[in-house]
């Protein structure tokens, strides 16, 4: 599962790329495309950690594609395009901070347009597959091959085209279990989820009023958003971890921007954690929301799913609010789960097996 970073020169997204991956660019990537794992920051992994004290520590990792710069070049934009194709979510950064020592290629800062002028480029791209696509389905009916499934698809097609005309992007485009199979296969970009990322500045009191204004804006999509200042969290990867907390405090903050940030790109991948904790290791297993318990199991090995017994489950909830496993036992509240147990986001997890 994969994220595409991408935005306009000067918005900072290989600031953003670094922190989020800890990875310089050289001066290759910097031209073209960067590939990085990033570290799900999730305060569970380190409340775990803390508890057990484990020889070693497994958190979840995310992948990240930095594409070059959205500018006019047409090979670039080709190949951002292309870049977009392998991603599963699309991560847009805007640039909404102040900063006159650092341009902007439109020449003022204006967000509305910037997430405008990257979604009209995203639309007209699909525009021109289904065009190309309904050109082709054209010919193949007048041959008369698969007439039925063609005329089908030509059809699923004209909808398409007529709700992209509209403005709006194919993600909130109502699909059927066999329309959705029609299209699988399609670089249709509209359709895949987006994430807006606002690179705010350090003093942002009115991001709250801006963030609202373009909810209302682009409310006819479905975007997830996020404000983060690149600047902050700069300053707070510098920082140990009394420092952090201090800093934290003082700008009335419960946690980094960036750690939101990659919960949230693991959410809208529609990822959830399991834990397994002891002596050796605590580890978070990235999982496919609403998988079933074997599944979950067969993330470990192949072997704990063909051979899978029981679940014994834990909620995470419970043993910070009792403080021990053992607690978490006698209580009751150390479950055993079956075949049918759909692992939930937080689970603490032991499998057992026999092959």
């Amino acid at each position: 599962m994969k994220l595409g970073l991408v935005g306009f020169p000067q918005v900072g997204k290989r600031t953003f790329f670094r922190l989020l991956t800890g990875k310089e660019l050289n001066s290759e990537s910097k031209k073209g495309n960067g590939l990085g794992l990033a570290k799900v920051r999730d305060i569970r992994f380190d409340h775990l950690t803390e508890i057990y004290a484990p020889r070693q520590e497994t958190p979840a990792y995310i992948e990240f594609l930095l594409l070059p710069d959205l500018d006019e070049q047409a090979s670039r934009k080709e190949q951002i395009l292309q870049g977009l194709e392998q991603v599963d979510v699309i991560c847009h950064l805007v640039r909404t901070f102040q900063d006159d020592t650092v341009f902007h290629i439109r020449g003022a800062i204006d967000p509305r347009r910037d997430i405008l002028i990257f979604n009209e480029e995203l639309q007209l791209n699909d525009l021109l597959f289904i065009e190309k696509r309904l050109e082709r389905l054209d010919k193949e009916q007048k041959k008369k091959r698969d007439a039925q499934k063609t005329a089908m698809e030509a059809d699923l097609l004209a909808r398409m085209k007529n709700h992209l005309e509209t403005g709006c992007f194919l993600k909130n485009f109502l699909l059927t279990e066999t329309e959705e199979k029609l299209i699988a296969g399609y670089p249709l970009l509209t359709h895949k989820a987006m994430i807006i990322v606002l690179n705010i500045g350090e003093e942002a009191a009115e991001t709250d009023d801006l963030m609202d204004q373009l909810k209302e804006d682009f409310g006819q999509q479905d975007f997830q958003w996020i404000a983060v200042s690149a600047k902050i969290e700069q300053e707070l990867c510098q920082l140990d971890a009394p420092d952090r907390q201090t800093f934290l405090e003082e700008l009335q903050l419960d946690q980094p921007a960036l750690d939101r940030l990659t919960m949230l790109c693991y959410k809208t991948l529609g990822l959830i954690s399991f834990f397994t904790v002891g002596p050796d290791e605590v580890r978070a297993w990235t999982n496919r929301q609403g998988s079933f318990a074997p599944q979950a199991a067969g993330v470990i090995h192949s072997d704990f799913e063909r051979g899978f017994i029981r679940a014994e489950v834990m909620k995470y909830e419970d043993l910070i609010k009792l403080g021990s496993e053992q607690k978490v036992r006698e209580v009751g509240k150390y479950l055993q789960k079956g075949r049918d147990y759909i692992v939930e986001d937080g689970d603490i997890i032991n499998f057992l097996f026999n092959v």
